[in-house]
């Protein structure tokens, strides 16, 4: 393998995983249980944000107490999950996988998805040999990627962070990436708006060829 070919730290939902209609068919199934009105895919992309709890601070215009968010949270992911088997990869994501992989690039995956969720969904789509190391979250769910970042990227021996391109749908992808000096590529096909992209200062792109291509040249 090349030495300044890019190291690519894929995102997993919303990202490879076509699933914002089901996020939203899942947040306003959650939202009609903890006494919310329902929200539209635009306003959610303009809203969204990671740490979660600051999303719902948006909405409520306060912050959830710990025991509301306790409770927002397992709707959440009891209607999410309910739902996630349907959800089928992006257009174009397992052959630019595959294309990488037998070009002797490398890649990893580090998603906020549970980690005991995330390995079986990987493995029934059939990609998870692409990649040389998938991470879900481990422990709490009210914080952002960056800490999970730090534990990713430690366990990519011999991979170093000016090599590595973190491909997201989400300002916190970026966020994460710098904090470990690493690059990021933001996609429009998940949970952000491209304004609210654009805002992070990094590219955004409407593909995933397009992100490989880009992602490529930042290496």
């Amino acid at each position: 393998m090349g030495k300044h070919t890019a190291h690519l730290v894929w995102d997993w939902n919303g990202t490879l995983l076509d699933d914002i209609h089901t996020v939203i068919e899942a947040t306003n199934a959650s939202f009609a249980e903890i006494g919310l009105g329902p929200i539209t895919l635009e306003r959610y992309r303009e809203l969204y944000c990671v740490p979660v709890p600051l999303f719902y601070e948006r909405l409520m215009g306060r912050l959830p107490t710990d025991d509301e968010w306790a409770v927002m949270d397992a709707v959440f992911h009891k209607h999410y999950w309910q739902r996630a088997d349907a959800c089928v990869l992006t257009a174009g994501a397992a052959e630019l996988l595959a294309e990488r992989q037998e070009a002797g690039r490398t890649q990893s995956l580090l998603s906020l998805a549970p980690h005991e969720h995330l390995i079986p969904i990987v493995r029934r789509h059939g990609i998870e040999a692409r990649f040389v190391r998938v991470d879900g979250r481990i422990g709490a769910s009210h914080t952002g990627k960056t800490e999970h970042m730090v534990r990713h990227l430690a366990a990519l021996e011999g991979v170093p962070p000016e090599r590595i391109v973190v491909v997201g749908d989400a300002v916190d992808d970026a966020v994460a990436a710098a904090h470990v000096g690493a690059k990021a590529v933001l996609y429009t096909g998940g949970s952000h708006s491209r304004a609210s992209l654009e805002a992070a200062g990094v590219p955004v792109v409407d593909s995933l060829a397009e992100a490989v291509t880009v992602a490529e040249e930042l290496a």
